[in-house]
């Protein structure tokens, strides 16, 4: 049991790490492919974290709605909308070299305007990545990972294997930085890691930081894009 969960962690790190890489090369940029490549291998990983979670009877414990729920969700993503919207401020500021960052990240994900004339498509994506991301790795891996070096630990190293599996888009987003490496999805991933990862610890469940995930997905791809509405 305790190789197919270090075998499990091991192919989640590597597949979202290959996926990743693949997914974000400006050649895939707005494309049906970048969407497959970046969600597809998620959610089925996140079937197999499902399926396992169901099996150890968790599954209902991480996803039951309660009570403060969505105002949780809604705070956590206020803050952590706050909290990107600062460092796009600081590190990426208009006019400066590295404004390519951003510009490299949001030209992967398309056309604006053709991402609002699909608006309830891109919600419902939006929605079952957040979920499956959460199944994954908040879920499973940090329960999986608690088995070896306790709860108080694990949804920090959870953060840490999350973030670690979107370095590679620091290589295939340097292709609209004139060479130079991208350090955003990386940095988003280890930051919103650890907030995630911090409300499923303290509440227990999943639910919240799913609602959060999802919020704030949202908020900085159609509401408030961190580059191009300044």
């Amino acid at each position: 049991m305790r190789h197919a969960a270090g075998l499990f962690i091991a192919v989640s790190v590597i597949v979202t790490a290959v996926a990743s890489y693949f997914a974000f090369l400006p050649q895939r940029s707005g494309s049906l492919g970048f969407w497959l490549l970046a969600g597809g291998p998620t959610l089925l990983l996140a079937a197999l974290a499902a399926a396992w979670a169901h099996r150890e009877e968790l599954l209902r414990e991480w996803l039951s709605p309660r009570w403060g729920d969505f105002s949780r969700g809604v705070a956590s993503a206020v803050l952590l909308f706050g909290m990107a919207w600062a460092f796009a401020r600081l590190a990426t500021p208009s006019g400066s070299t590295h404004e390519i960052w951003l510009v490299s990240l949001y030209g992967q994900i398309g056309d604006p305007r053709v991402l609002q004339s699909h608006a309830p498509l891109v919600a419902v994506v939006i929605a079952v990545l957040a979920l499956a991301e959460e199944l994954v790795w908040r879920g499973m891996v940090t329960q999986l990972l608690a088995d070896r070096v306790g709860t108080r630990t694990a949804w920090v190293w959870a953060a840490g294997l999350y973030a670690l599996a979107y370095v590679p888009t620091a290589w295939s987003l340097r292709g609209g930085t004139g060479g130079s490496l991208d350090p955003v999805l990386p940095l988003a991933a280890l930051g919103a890691g650890l907030l995630w990862g911090g409300m499923s610890r303290a509440f227990g469940r999943l639910t919240p930081g799913v609602l959060a995930h999802a919020l704030f997905d949202w908020a900085v791809v159609m509401m408030f894009p961190l580059w191009g509405m300044r």
